[in-house]
């Protein structure tokens, strides 16, 4: 090749790399463009008039308008992070407080799918808040749905913790998650930190069931103790009458066993529960007459009891 022959080929070899270069940054330039209008229309801005009233209505605790406004919004950009956010809150409180059971499910699973939206591309600085809206709306969707998502619950919850949240409640609901999972070391755990924030008679109850569920009766027994002398709920109180009783079975202490059912029936006479176990305790004393009266009486009393269903069809 000579050198003018060259020179040529140099030239058009620049020619070319100058022009992929160009198309190149050409494509790019277009990518870009598309990808901003993309992202201005599925993440709009808010109009500062949405947003004044999506913020002077939650001030208000006016969740029913809340939650109106951000679906209107989110009907032409649904991925809007805000009317997501405010979406997700307002439907998760409008859900817990429905008398509704179908109502809750339908309002708590707007409330999940909206804030798990949300998160996808929220701010650093919101994500703890809204990991721990989640954990909750995973957690009351857990008591009314058939399915379980405690450990939904659980991982959101936890997410929140871990990232720096901090609220007087997480404990509690931490502790209610893992007994729904049968994690009975760590749902003490976290009941006992929740009792450092707030103690409460609830509380000091679902602490004694879980260390007789792990198999430390005097523990649970202590707790127990105090609901039943303190608390000034009644309900609470005959609970906690009937578990102390369950624990005087186990540890074979039958006349005081007997006393706790009887101090239960005295107050409601009608408690299928406390007949039930009077004759467990009348079982283990070998005395089967009693035990498949109290038995029978339990049915009488509610039909489908399932303890004494089983025991009289043994």
């Amino acid at each position: 090749m000579n050198g003018s022959s060259k020179q040529a080929h140099i030239f058009k070899r620049k020619s070319n790399l100058v022009r992929n270069v160009l198309i190149t940054l050409s494509a790019c330039a277009s990518l870009a463009a598309l990808v901003f209008l993309f992202c201005r229309f599925i993440f709009p801005r808010l109009p500062a008039g949405a947003v004044r009233s999506l913020r002077k209505s939650w001030q208000a605790y006016d969740y029913e308008s809340v939650y109106e406004t951000s679906k209107g919004i989110l009907n032409t950009a649904p991925f809007n992070n805000a009317a997501l956010t405010y979406h997700g809150y307002a439907a998760f409180y409008l859900g817990v407080s429905s008398l509704d059971k179908m109502d809750e499910q339908n309002y708590l699973d707007e409330a999940i799918n909206s804030l798990r939206l949300a998160l996808l591309d929220a701010q650093n600085s919101l994500k703890p808040q809204l990991s721990y809206m989640l954990g909750r709306a995973y957690f009351y969707k857990n008591t009314v749905s058939s399915y379980y998502y405690a450990d939904l619950a659980v991982k959101y919850l936890e997410r929140a913790k871990t990232l720096g949240y901090k609220a007087d409640d997480i404990a509690e609901y931490l502790g209610m998650s893992y007994a729904a999972l049968g994690m009975t070391m760590d749902s003490i755990a976290s009941f006992t930190e929740a009792l450092l924030v707030r103690e409460s008679d609830t509380l000091l109850f679902s602490i004694a069931e879980q260390y007789y569920k792990a198999g430390q009766n005097a523990a649970a027994e202590q707790y127990l103790f105090r609901v039943i002398k303190e608390c000034d709920d009644e309900n609470l109180v005959l609970k906690s009458r009937m578990l102390l009783g369950s624990i005087y079975i186990a540890e074979e202490k039958y006349e005081d066993a007997a006393k706790e059912f009887a101090g239960v029936l005295e107050k409601n006479a009608n408690s299928a529960d406390a007949h039930y176990q009077l004759g467990v305790l009348y079982e283990k004393q070998g005395d089967m007459v009693k035990a498949r009266s109290e038995w029978r009486t339990a049915l009488r009393i509610q039909v489908n009891h399932r303890g004494a269903l089983e025991k009289l069809t043994d």
